[in-house]
């Protein structure tokens, strides 16, 4: 399937009725098996693809080189459309931004999402000014392209300690005015969050599992308004944590085969990416 068809698809499931769940992969193997398992799209995660390289999850971490092959990798494990987590856009100018973006529709990509973070701990999200500037330039950058390309802007106050959901809707709208597709504010602190930043805009939203939100459901946020569930880092984080939790018990208490409860078989592992990479 060519890049020009996995975006259209990508672009119409933001427009269809009810709610779609992207699934985060970090490796091709994760592409595969969550490609046959029934996921309509794909997307990387930042941090689980630097914890799978020994790197922390902070803006830098990664280049832009080394993020946008690994998407590379993704879009040719499985026709799922793939979108890209490309953190700040890997540069503070719109310039660097824009060009972020180009590369990525480059290459294939069906979307990406670019933050609103600086990298800098001191002072953690960009000035309003120049965070609406850097979605305006790679709003420009994604329609110059020869293909759909679904860019999300992001909000990334309350990941930063900035629980202010005024200026985070503030900045949604901005993003929204100059012509992003898909709006995100990671971390929100509750359902009622989530509702009020989907009535500010008639743009998709996009909210992310794992971080916060204890028990809502996919139903609860379908009906608070929500276009869009992203799997983050926690499939990511659930398999590390699956694994330290065995390694730890083999080292402290010994034990042996309960610690593997969790363990998928080699078969259903070897079925799933079998059933996706016949469909590549």
């Amino acid at each position: 399937m060519n890049s020009q068809t996995k975006s259209e698809i990508f672009r119409d499931l933001h427009s269809k009725d009810g709610l779609f769940v992207l699934a985060n992969v970090w490796d091709v193997g994760s592409a595969k098996m969550m490609a046959a398992m029934g996921f309509p799209a794909l997307a990387t995660t930042s941090a689980g693809y630097a914890f799978s390289q020994g790197k922390i999850d902070w803006v830098g971490a990664l280049s832009r080189e080394e993020v946008l092959d690994h998407a590379g990798e993704l879009l040719n494990a499985t026709d799922l459309p793939v979108s890209a987590d490309l953190e700040d856009g890997y540069g503070a100018t719109p310039e660097e931004v824009a060009k972020t973006v180009t590369l990525a529709g480059e290459i294939g990509l069906a979307g990406c999402t670019i933050e609103d973070t600086t990298g800098n701990k001191e002072s953690p999200i960009y000035d309003f000014g120049l965070a609406k500037e850097r979605i305006a330039a790679a709003v420009e950058a994604a329609n110059a392209l020869s293909h759909p390309f679904m860019l999300t802007a992001r909000a990334e106050n309350y990941l930063h300690g900035r629980p202010d959901l005024d200026d985070t809707i503030k900045r949604l709208q901005a993003f929204d005015e100059v012509g992003a597709d898909v709006l995100y504010a990671p971390g929100l602190p509750d359902l009622d969050a989530v509702r009020t930043v989907c009535r500010a805009t008639d743009k998709p939203i996009n909210v992310v599992a794992g971080i916060g939100l204890p028990g809502v459901s996919i139903e609860d946020l379908r009906d608070a308004g929500v276009k869009r569930v992203s799997l983050g880092s926690v499939l990511a984080r659930t398999a590390i944590g699956a694994a330290l939790n065995a390694a730890s018990d083999i080292l402290e208490k010994g034990i042996l085969n309960d610690a593997f409860g969790a363990a998928a078989t080699f078969s259903h592992i070897e079925d799933l990416i079998s059933a996706a990479s016949n469909k590549a």
